[in-house]
């Protein structure tokens, strides 16, 4: 378990990155349109407080389940219960009161892990309510690119270290791989658990992301057009969709440009595609000659290192992901070529960072899985969500690691996913 005093700190830092994105939310922007991939953000910020509030203070109180320290909270903030389309129309607390309320719980759960740092459920609760905590915050970022909303950490850039080119692909043997996380001292999510023996034959993976002057190739080409290239699920959302090319592209004077939070710029060639469904993943794969990597693969090149036991916590090592290693808590996309120092031992880039990847795999329990004491978090989604690994710029560096899953249903185009490609050994 990690000491009190540091998970104190996580927890303040998760709260000032969380405010950090949200400054800017007020008047209309708090409740935002009615759709179905966002909450209103004045719902999800009071929700956040209630989620901490209920697992370091309310569940494990000395007698039993405590009362909130807001009257009526679980019947407005209790997403297992509170169904996603009445959140608009709940009786909110105003954005002064929401904040005073996040504020009041933050201070308690401090003094908590003060007064009990041996109480182990404690700490296993404040380290959920951080990574949950996190993980709303890169919601928020979504939240603010489907609804135009300005980038919420505009001028906050971190320049991107560049590189040299990586094309083509990379070769693995394959063999026994241990597919999951190892038991040990650190958080993870019942959804990891465990590490557990899988036969990988040889393949060959994509150095680098899928780019979008390659994507814009299956454009051209007719990928939107061409039924051939689509499965049946595939096409009739496209068709749903009415898209032409992904859904942020569109036409100025002659040339792709792309919408950014509330910006439309030109298209950069060399940034990773993003805001791509599975969908569009897959039609491109069979456009290309290729396939998408099933979880598996791709946990085993980012963490494969045919000269050292166990295998790495993420593609460059053990080293806490830093500026050089990945684009992390930044404000947008790099080009593939940056980020050199993250390599994998296998020769691929960029699998921690930049823009989440779409696996083959459909979302599902590793054998003996157990649902940890959250039993919302993974279970209800397996079978209907695909995985995705690794990350994307707006994901927070104490939130990711090569074990990490990922998982949206596959027609979610608002994440800040793209995906690389694999082929058969040569």
């Amino acid at each position: 378990m990690i000491d009190p005093i540091d998970l104190a700190g996580e927890l303040r830092a998760s709260r000032a990155h969380l405010t950090r994105i949200t400054a800017g939310l007020d008047s209309d922007r708090l409740l935002g349109p009615k759709l179905a991939i966002v909450n209103p953000p004045l719902w999800e910020i009071g929700h956040v407080a209630w989620f901490q509030e209920y697992w370091c203070l309310r569940r494990s109180a000395p007698g039993g389940m405590a009362d909130s320290i807001l009257p009526g909270a679980d019947a407005l903030y209790d997403s297992a219960k509170v169904a996603h389309d009445t959140r608009w129309d709940l009786p909110l607390p105003d954005l002064k009161a929401t904040r005073s309320y996040q504020a009041e719980v933050l201070e308690r759960v401090t003094r908590r892990l003060e007064r009990e740092p041996e109480n182990r459920d404690l700490a296993y609760c404040v380290q959920l309510a951080v990574f949950h905590e996190d993980m709303h915050a890169e919601a928020f970022h979504y939240t603010h690119q489907t609804l135009g909303y300005p980038d919420p950490l505009h001028g906050n850039e971190i320049p991107a270290l560049p590189g040299a080119g990586c094309p083509g692909d990379v070769g693995l043997p394959g063999g026994t791989f241990l597919l999951g996380a190892v038991p040990g001292g650190d958080f993870v999510f019942d959804n990891e658990k465990w590490a557990h023996e899988v036969a990988l034959r040889p393949f060959r993976m994509a150095r680098m992301p899928v780019t979008n002057a390659e994507y814009s190739d299956f454009v051209i080409a007719g990928g939107y057009s061409r039924r051939e290239w689509w499965s049946d699920d595939g096409w009739a959302w496209k068709s749903r969709e009415g898209l032409q090319a992904p859904k942020y592209w569109a036409k100025r004077d002659g040339e792709w440009a792309q919408r950014k939070f509330d910006r439309v710029l030109a298209l950069r060639p060399d940034d990773p595609v993003v805001h791509v469904s599975w969908h569009e993943a897959q039609a491109y794969c069979r456009f290309a000659g290729r396939r998408l990597p099933t979880e598996a693969e791709w946990e085993y090149v980012a963490s494969w290192d045919a000269g050292a036991r166990p295998k790495r916590r993420y593609p460059w090592g053990s080293h806490y992901p830093d500026a050089v290693h990945a684009n992390l808590e930044s404000a947008g996309v790099a080009a593939v070529e940056a980020y050199p120092e993250g390599d994998a031992a296998s020769g691929c880039r960029q699998m921690i960072g930049n823009v989440w990847e779409w696996t083959e795999s459909t979302f599902g329990p590793y054998p003996g899985f157990v649902a940890d004491p959250y039993k919302e978090y993974s279970e209800p989604w397996f079978g209907t969500h695909m995985v995705l690994r690794g990350g994307s710029f707006a994901t927070t560096r104490r939130l990711i690691r090569n074990t990490w899953r990922n998982f949206y249903t596959p027609d979610r185009y608002d994440v800040f996913a793209g995906f690389r490609t694999c082929a058969p050994a040569a």
